[in-house]
């Protein structure tokens, strides 16, 4: 049997409802935690145990980031960024290894792909490549005929509807990616676009995903494109910007998590020209994405992070820290800012089994980070240490 222990001066358990705890002595059998105890680290000094000790740090489980973008490289240069839509498999291959080499070092454990055109994403984790983090793929997306999204998603086959087209092309994803609106305008704040399908196809398509096993990611921003992906049954609404409470009384209801990518207007409204209306604008958008996020935690609304990585100014890793100051200005405490990314993020990626919270029987994955908890998010920035079922591996 391998047994090893690891001394925090805090903990965060990732639950999102415990506060931290401090002086916790972390105790692990074959990978997988076997206790958790509040201790004394003095009164350890003269045991026999072998103790990585970090008594001014917290330790937390390791991250997710529930929407990326692999194949995108979050850089401004709108040349290079175009460019890069056009990689094949080959050039991107390489660029997807280096984005989930870096997430690691973040301290991030898990990511959903929110899909490319080329299917480059999934291909390279079909293909076995390599890496520690936990990847889930939609592939390529759906959309409809004309409408936003086609770097990402294609439209269903001629001929058939979307549920018949899914039914043909979903036997290696790991879940399925709709676009159901347009992009948010940078021109007009707050203008809506109407739903790319209607209740009844998403509905048809949705009850085919579940006989099939998947979970179905939706892109919705605007009243009426979110409320008609939640009434036909989706598992998540992607973005959600401008939805308004009645939507969010509804994802309550139907328990449906929501991933608001915040920090995707922050980025533009730095990286946009300054006085620009886009850069207004994303301004805006930014201000009144807080003030949902924080009345859908009142209204019950589960919440996991996810950055857009890949898109304008969002970086791979660093991105999600920038997203957890976000729901901290949101109102949000530190421990359920870190449940977003972790207990709700393994939820919804269905990897609860191994990620997303550190308890008795749980797998001894975990991050350290330098201070106290009110060091974080900003400690994100340099993980101190990162284990793997119990193994250091940085």
């Amino acid at each position: 049997m391998q047994q090893a222990s690891y001394f925090a001066g805090w903990l965060i358990d990732g639950t999102g409802r415990t506060p931290a705890a401090q002086d916790v002595l972390i105790r692990v059998e074959n990978g997988l935690i076997s206790s958790l105890e509040k201790v004394n680290l003095s009164e350890l000094k003269g045991s026999s145990l072998a103790i990585d000790e970090y008594p001014a740090c917290t330790i937390l489980p390791g991250l997710i980031d529930c929407h990326v973008h692999l194949t995108m490289s979050g850089k401004t240069d709108q040349k290079l960024r175009l460019r890069q839509l056009q990689n094949d498999f080959a050039q991107n291959s390489p660029l997807i290894r280096e984005r989930l080499e870096k997430v690691l070092a973040y301290g991030i454990m898990a990511v959903r792909d929110g899909g490319d055109i080329g299917g480059h994403a999934l291909t390279y984790v079909r293909q076995g490549g390599a890496t520690r983090v936990h990847v889930k793929c939609a592939g390529r997306g759906w959309r409809a005929p004309g409408r936003y999204g086609k770097f990402i998603a294609r439209v269903p086959q001629s001929g058939s509807t979307l549920a018949e087209s899914m039914r043909a092309n979903c036997d290696v994803v790991d879940h399925i990616k709709i676009l159901n609106s347009g992009l948010n305008s940078l021109s007009e704040f707050g203008r809506e676009t109407a739903p790319q399908f209607g209740r009844d196809e998403l509905e048809a398509a949705f009850q085919d995903a579940r006989k099939l096993g998947r979970k179905v990611m939706v892109h919705a921003n605007g009243k009426l494109p979110v409320q008609v992906a939640v009434e036909a049954g989706c598992d998540s609404i992607e973005h959600g910007f401008f939805m308004g409470e009645e939507n969010m009384k509804r994802m309550a209801d139907r328990q449906v998590i929501w991933v608001p990518t915040a920090f995707t207007m922050k980025a533009m409204r730095t990286h946009l020209p300054a006085g620009s209306t886009q850069s207004e604008v994303a301004a805006g958008m930014l201000e009144a994405q807080l003030e949902q996020m924080s009345r859908a935690a009142e209204l019950g609304v589960a919440i996991a992070a996810g950055t857009d990585a890949g898109g304008l100014g969002v970086r791979h890793g660093e991105a999600l820290a920038e997203e957890l100051k976000l729901m901290m200005e949101a109102g949000f405490s530190i421990e359920k800012a870190v449940g977003c990314a972790t207990s709700e993020g393994a939820r919804l990626l269905g990897l609860d089994h191994e990620l997303g919270r550190l308890g008795r029987g749980m797998p001894a994955n975990f991050i350290v980070v330098n201070g106290a908890p009110s060091s974080l998010p900003a400690s994100l920035g340099k993980v101190k240490a990162i284990y793997l079922r119990g193994k250091k591996i940085n």
